[in-house]
């Protein structure tokens, strides 16, 4: 029997077998060195805010539609639609001549009254009239006395006037068209100095809030699109008395002084409510917080230039930071970009360092 002929097929056997193990292993092998990106951990002050940022609307603090009190035509318009006015700046004047005419004739008609009840009373005191006539010259005195003050109410409201520094909106009526009282409007006018913003927040925040706001004012800003200004600050001043059923959400009021008029109403603005502070917080870059089978963690960057997995506990985030509670101390390097290629105890090599100057509180 001649053993020889199975050699070729053993010798070929084999070297398949060698070089598919060489090609496993060339796949599998990881790199000896890794390029990260790093970040120190520091300390800081960090906002507690509610999160995400809600959406607010403003509110003028008072409204006024203004009517006229009496018709009659507009005789002249004292303001430029759209303008600030004054607190009892003259607005329109209401033709006062049909007015004038019946203080005129009512006040003639009263000094008359006044001339006949001054005889009345010296025939009174003579015994020479009644008690009745007396009393009858008397009312008729009196109720001409007050006719001629009702005269000279309606008089002044031919002048209508401002009932608080604001705002006009567009003219209603215009100069020689007539208005009838107290129906129609004439103009509005919203109340921006201070100014609201409304907005509202989920029932869950509605304990640690009251709590907040029993030991000291709680500060809110607001932003919106194309704002060229610094983000308005103002202070939280209403809480609802109850939370909507619906949206299990609950409304706030902050008030704003808005001396600039950056905030305007009917606008629509994201919303920062600063509940408290955390102080000397250990935080990184938001993108060092890994997430895995067992929970959060971070590769620490050893002395050695070899990579640890550290579990970690985590916070809150603001600003593209996140705060750690448990697991991490100032000062440490963490990687913040290139943890897909990573496994503890491999070396790397830094690329470049982000770099975090700012506190987030600034």
């Amino acid at each position: 029997m001649k053993r020889r002929i199975f050699v070729p097929s053993i010798l070929a056997a084999l070297a398949a077998a060698v070089f598919s193990s060489g090609c496993s292993q060339k796949k599998t092998a990881a790199p000896a060195v890794a390029p990260v990106l790093v970040a120190r951990a520091f300390e800081t002050n960090v906002p507690v805010q509610i999160d995400p940022p809600p959406v607010g609307h403003v509110t003028p603090v008072s409204t006024v539609t203004i009517h006229s009190q009496i018709g009659g035509f507009i005789s002249a318009v004292h303001f430029k639609e759209g303008s600030e006015v004054k607190s009892n700046a003259l607005l329109f004047t209401i033709d006062p001549r049909p007015e004038q005419a019946v203080l005129a004739r009512d006040q003639a008609q009263l000094t008359n009254v006044e001339i006949q009840f001054d005889r009345e009373q010296k025939l009174f005191d003579q015994k020479l009239v009644s008690q009745d006539d007396f009393d009858t010259s008397k009312a008729a005195m009196d109720t001409l006395a007050a006719t001629v003050q009702s005269d000279k109410l309606n008089l002044s409201f031919c002048e209508i006037r401002a009932p608080f520094d604001g705002v006009t909106g567009s003219l209603q009526f215009h100069e020689g068209n007539v208005v009838k009282a107290p129906d129609d409007t004439l103009v509005t006018i919203n109340q921006i100095h201070p100014i609201y913003v409304e907005f509202a927040v989920p029932e869950q925040y509605l304990p640690e809030i009251q709590k907040q706001m029993r030991e000291r004012t709680l500060k809110v800003s607001v932003t919106f699109e194309n704002m060229t200004v610094p983000p308005p600050q103002g202070d939280l001043t209403f809480v609802d008395n109850s939370v909507d059923e619906t949206t299990g959400t609950i409304l706030l009021k902050a008030t704003f002084p808005n001396e600039d008029d950056a905030l305007w109403p009917g606008q629509f603005v994201q919303v920062t409510l600063t509940l408290s502070e955390l102080t000397n917080a250990v935080v990184v870059p938001s993108q060092a917080v890994q997430t895995g089978q067992n929970g959060q963690f971070i590769y620490v960057v050893n002395a050695d230039q070899t990579v640890e997995m550290r579990p970690v506990e985590t916070g809150i985030t603001f600003n593209n930071v996140t705060v750690v509670t448990k697991g991490l101390q100032a000062g440490e390097t963490v990687v913040t970009d290139g943890q897909l290629r990573l496994v503890p105890k491999m070396k790397v090599t830094v690329k470049s360092s982000d770099s975090i100057t700012n506190s987030p509180a600034n």
